[in-house]
């Protein structure tokens, strides 16, 4: 189960990084957090010391609320209004937290309190949004010299083989492409970014290297088992680009279908957390 470099747009639709915005409330309850030991690693690499972090496509707040807590300095660019608009009620008890509402590609720092590079650019499940063509020159000249570039992904895989099967079932028949329960628990080893030991597409430690100007670059998995309820695998399901572009009858068919399974069941699903987390320093 990885990101691929970039997802399609919708055909006749919205571009498909948008479709979020229709629901912002339901994702902002539905998907899940990140590791609190993710947030350490990275604030211990970035050394910030009061200075200010840039996170790129902010959502309504998952990871900007941990940062948030630890008293960090945040501009958070979010290009959905819908979303931010969730992201500044969530933040609303943090002053150090400034949102703006712009694609990174034609943000600009200059109107921001930290105008002028950052000691820290992080993307939480997002990076894979971001203009491929572009993004490296646009992280490179955002962060300070040393600054550190953090990008992480929230992977869930199913730990039950048979109820793996007859999620993907249901997925086919629907017409769901690329799930988020797209593989066992068991193909995630200890190697940040990889399924069977093998990194997927869309991570970007080759394009790092490739790229030159980044340092320093190493990578960390963190693993959680989680049990999630129906009613609470439902809503993440309900938030995940995948479903989200579904026509509405379409998508009430297949909450309906997948529910029935969960509770005939138990009503509940063990699922693994994965949290990978690439860190590199801009040379």
């Amino acid at each position: 189960m990885t990101a691929p470099d970039r997802f399609p747009d919708t055909a006749g639709g919205p571009p498909r990084r948008t479709v979020y915005g229709e629901a912002a409330e339901a994702y902002d309850g539905g998907r899940p957090g990140y590791a609190d030991e993710l947030v350490t690693e990275v604030l211990e690499h970035a050394a910030l010391g009061g200075r200010t972090a840039l996170e790129v496509g902010a959502g309504t707040g998952k990871a900007t609320a941990l940062f948030a807590a630890r008293g960090v300095p945040l501009v958070c660019v979010e290009p959905d209004p819908r979303m931010a608009e969730v992201l500044r009620h969530n933040t609303a008890g943090c002053p150090h937290v400034h949102v703006e509402v712009s694609d990174f590609e034609r943000w600009t720092p200059s109107a921001s309190p930290a105008a002028g590079r950052f000691g820290l650019l992080y993307a939480a499940t997002s990076w894979h949004w971001v203009d491929p063509d572009h993004r490296w020159d646009l992280a490179h000249s955002a962060l300070e010299p040393g600054g550190t570039l953090a990008l992480f992904w929230k992977p869930l895989a199913v730990i039950d083989p048979e109820l793996l099967a007859e999620l993907r079932y249901i997925d086919r028949l629907h017409g769901v492409e690329e799930p988020p329960h797209d593989a066992l628990a068991s193909r995630y080893g200890e190697e940040a970014g990889t399924v069977d030991g093998v990194e997927g597409p869309g991570r970007p430690v080759d394009e790092i290297r490739r790229d030159g100007r980044f340092t320093d670059l190493r990578t960390v998995r963190f693993r959680q088992n989680l049990r999630y309820d129906t009613a609470r695998y439902l809503a993440f399901l309900a938030s995940v680009s995948a479903y989200r572009i579904l026509p509405d009858r379409n998508l009430d068919h297949f909450l309906l279908d997948t529910g029935r399974l969960l509770d005939s069941g138990g009503g509940a699903i063990s699922m693994l957390r994965v949290n990978d987390l690439v860190l590199a320093r801009a040379a």
